[in-house]
């Protein structure tokens, strides 16, 4: 019998805690990484769409800025697990205003392919909450009980 099983078969329950935090930064390397990536983007481009869509929906310019938090610090934070939960909940709060702002149009249709037109947002909306509700576990710089992972 192998360490990784007990007796009756089943996982161990050091195996079972190891695959979990494995799997949780998978999700929050992947969420983190891929969210990021817009970030960097918007580096180059300037936070103007951003910036344009809040000014029509009646809302200060100016607080478009805040999307560098929600593309660039955020993940950051996500990828190396400190503050994990506070910093997924930023990804996610900055994917509503996304929703609210931009993709309120597509929310109920269907892609070229089939799938739903807001694939992409949606993954990083619900993995961010996913995150928010798993932590970041015990592969984080904030470690397992770390504040806010």
């Amino acid at each position: 019998m192998s360490n990784a099983t007990s007796t009756t078969g089943v996982l161990a329950p050091a195996t079972v805690e190891r695959l979990d935090d494995a799997g949780k930064l998978m999700a929050r390397v992947t969420i983190g990484f891929l969210m990021l990536l817009h970030g960097v983007a918007k580096l180059s481009t300037g936070p103007g769409f951003v910036v344009s869509m809040l000014e029509k929906a009646g809302l200060p310019g100016g607080i478009g800025y805040l999307v560098y938090v929600g593309e660039l610090i955020a993940p950051v934070l996500m990828i190396v697990g400190l503050w994990t939960r506070a910093a997924s909940a930023v990804v996610a709060f900055n994917m509503v205003v996304a929703f609210a702002l931009v993709h309120m149009g597509s929310l109920f249709a269907m892609g070229k392919q089939g799938g739903w037109a807001l694939e992409l947002q949606g993954l990083f909306l619900f993995g961010a909450l996913a995150v928010v509700l798993l932590g970041a576990g015990r592969l984080s710089i904030g470690g397992k009980y770390g504040r806010f992972n």
